[in-house]
């Protein structure tokens, strides 16, 4: 009789149990020794950077995420990134960094790209999609773009040839090329994607952006159950304002995934919003993911209205990285329940919110 009257109530409190975590399921086992808390390399960079990576900070202290940050002063103007930085990046193979700067002639190059060069981080990542709450000119827009990130026109090879005649060398390989295909297919797989769009101009440079779709279509032969098709870049730009939702992973050479990242972003909600990271074998950089060298006016930095939403996704992808799962979608559900409730936005967002406003309404937003 003892046994009959108690089955009803363990069902009862079964029940009630699954009611409370509808949602939550065996995800992720760790392994021993996974919640160690790891070291991660920390540029607040200029302009809004330390705005918007001391948001980060102050969400991951919340959270007690099982990270710590080594933090190191770099600045667009600086010739180089000091060894220190590049030593903290590979004993770490994490970093997250704010806008650095890039100056505009001058004979100074840009330390986003020597990063990317240094760390061979070879696949540029943007995530571009309708956040709920938040009206755009289109729905249904969820794009991943990635784009080679190490040569192309950003190689850097220019000279003066005569005076008043410039050289500037755009350099592709088939290694690069196939590299960063094999990339985009792998996420495509791993992501449960269903397409990828190689973007190209190979109707006039035929043997350079020949040489990239000749990489991309033997590489997408071993992918037979992905949709691959390809887009002409002049084109894909007209396509993407008219009709975003038919794209979904694209695969770009350099100068071109940075003009379609941008695109994309604004379309699907501004660049304050879009997370982003640079990857390579070895090490990982996150960011926003559109406009890296955008840092924002004196106007933004003084009323500290910066956004803080693209950093704090891209931190989401970060800790995904660093395989901690559920401190990851705590901190994107957060966001996303901040943008849905539309109470605390930036001024790029049509809202009136500083960037503390914000990352105090993320912190309680947390569950």
């Amino acid at each position: 009789m003892a046994t009959r009257r108690t089955t009803p109530l363990l069902k009862h409190l079964f029940a009630s149990r699954s009611r409370l975590n509808p949602t939550r399921s065996v995800t992720y086992m760790p392994r021993p020794g996974d919640g160690t808390p790891r070291a991660v390399t920390l540029i607040p960079g200029d302009g809004v950077g330390p705005l918007v990576t001391g948001s980060v900070e102050q969400v991951m202290e919340a959270m007690h995420a099982p990270v710590y940050f080594e933090k190191f002063d770099v600045h667009g103007d600086m010739r180089t990134v000091p060894a220190e930085v590049i030593e903290s990046i590979k004993k770490n193979q994490v970093c997250l960094k704010g806008g650095l700067a890039t100056p505009m002639g001058g004979g100074v190059s840009s330390l986003n790209v020597q990063l990317r060069k240094e760390l061979d981080l070879y696949a540029s990542l943007v995530n571009c999609f309708n956040l709920p709450g938040l009206p755009t000119r289109h729905d249904s827009v969820d794009i991943v773009v990635i784009r080679e990130n190490t040569e192309g026109e950003y190689a850097g090879l220019e000279h003066e040839v005569v005076p008043g005649v410039v050289e500037s060398l755009k350099v592709i390989t088939k290694f690069c090329s196939e590299r960063i295909a094999k990339y985009a297919f792998e996420y495509a797989y791993l992501n449960n994607r269903k397409k990828v769009t190689a973007v190209h101009k190979a109707n006039i440079m035929k043997l350079a952006d020949g040489l990239f779709l000749e990489s991309c279509r033997d590489v997408a032969a071993n992918y037979p159950g992905i949709k691959y098709n390809e887009i002409i870049v002049d084109n894909c730009c007209m396509q993407l304002v008219s009709k975003p939702e038919q794209f979904d992973v694209m695969v770009t050479p350099n100068l071109y995934g940075n003009l379609v990242a941008n695109t994309a972003a604004g379309i699907a909600g501004g660049t304050g919003v879009m997370p982003g990271g640079n990857v390579g074998a070895e090490n990982a950089v996150f960011e926003q993911g559109a406009s890296a060298g955008n840092v924002g006016d004196n106007k933004v930095v003084e009323q500290k209205i910066a956004n803080p939403v693209a950093l704090l996704l891209s931190s989401a992808m970060m800790l995904r990285h660093l395989q901690f799962p559920a401190f990851a979608d705590r901190l994107e559900s957060a966001v996303k329940r901040v943008i849905r409730e539309g109470q605390h936005r930036t001024k790029d967002l049509g809202g009136t919110s500083t960037t503390q406003e914000v990352t105090d309404a993320v912190i309680a937003a947390l569950e």
